[in-house]
């Protein structure tokens, strides 16, 4: 019994710990995107997202053949394939719109809510349990990211409350999204291959109805293409589906904060920011959070 628990909790730090790479890898997001843009007009969104979902979900492909492993692209349930589609689909459609809308800043700072919505929908699932530290974790993070985009200058306007609408959307359907998958630890992580397919078939046919083709001019644009391709909008998403299914899925939450922090402080060390107090303190913020949320898994509790 002791075994099987220790086995139990073992395979849930290890998932916890592979979801963490997708934080790691969703920082890289803001540099990868500006790489797409330089030497020239900017990739449109929704071709972006066609070019990088195509790639992830080929690729997965490949990965998935070479292994014997094809099979799993179709092991999985209609509705577990549609939430998979709708939550990558529906995030980024929302998130776009909401750019479109309203001022980055603003709709950013919306947009992370989902992280904080993640922790507080987890506490709906069977077999989880909501504790104080794990919600007070998720607020420190989400203070820390909202300094973070504040120290950027926001200030709310309700002429554009049709693009807050859209980025409270957006987060709304990630965390959705997130939490439901716990509901499907039965589908292989291999299918996300075809639902990536599919969420680049879909953004492709936005692209056609709604956005003029930019090809880059240079080769960091193409760079910047397959960096996104591979890691935060390809293999990201798969590292983060173990977690969501298998690991600690409140402290995964709050550490999500991260991924804001780290994509400024890569901006700053590649040259497109410069290092602030206002970055500093929501560092510290965002880190004490994580670390509160983690406290089980940091100090082993006592008893039980």
């Amino acid at each position: 019994m002791t075994l099987d628990k220790s086995q139990s909790e073992s395979a849930r730090l290890r998932a916890t710990l592979i979801g963490f790479g997708a934080v790691a890898m969703w920082s890289t997001l803001g540099l990868f995107t500006v790489m797409t843009g330089l030497g020239g007009a900017a990739v449109p969104a929704f071709q972006l997202n066609a070019l990088c979902f195509g790639l992830a979900g080929s690729l997965a492909l490949i990965v998935l053949a070479s292994q014997g492993r094809l099979r799993e692209v179709i092991a999985t349930t209609p509705l577990a394939l549609t939430i998979a589609v709708a939550g990558r689909f529906g995030y980024h459609a929302l998130y776009f719109t909401a750019l479109r809308l309203a001022p980055a800043v603003e709709a950013n700072l919306l947009n992370y809510l989902w992280p904080l919505l993640i922790v507080l929908f987890s506490g709906l699932l069977p077999g989880e349990r909501l504790r104080w530290f794990h919600g007070a974790g998720a607020a420190l993070g989400f203070g820390g990211a909202a300094l973070l985009i504040f120290g950027q200058g926001a200030a709310f306007d309700p002429g554009f409350a049709l693009g807050y609408a859209a980025a409270l959307a957006a987060a709304l359907a990630w965390s959705s999204y997130s939490v439901t998958s716990r509901l499907f630890g039965s589908v292989p992580t291999g299918a996300l291959a075809g639902a990536c397919l599919l969420t680049s078939a879909l953004s492709l046919v936005c692209h056609l109805l709604y956005e003029t083709t930019v090809w880059p001019t240079g080769i960091t644009g193409w760079v910047g293409i397959v960096a996104l391709g591979l890691f935060p909008v390809g293999f990201a998403f798969f590292v983060w589906d173990i977690g969501m299914k298998r690991g600690d899925i409140q402290v995964l939450g709050a550490a999500a904060y991260a991924t804001p922090i780290l994509s400024t402080l890569l901006l700053i060390g590649f040259g497109y920011g410069a290092l602030t107090w206002p970055v500093a303190l929501a560092c510290l913020l965002v880190t004490a959070g994580a670390m509160l949320a983690a406290k089980d898994l940091i100090f082993k509790p006592s008893g039980g």
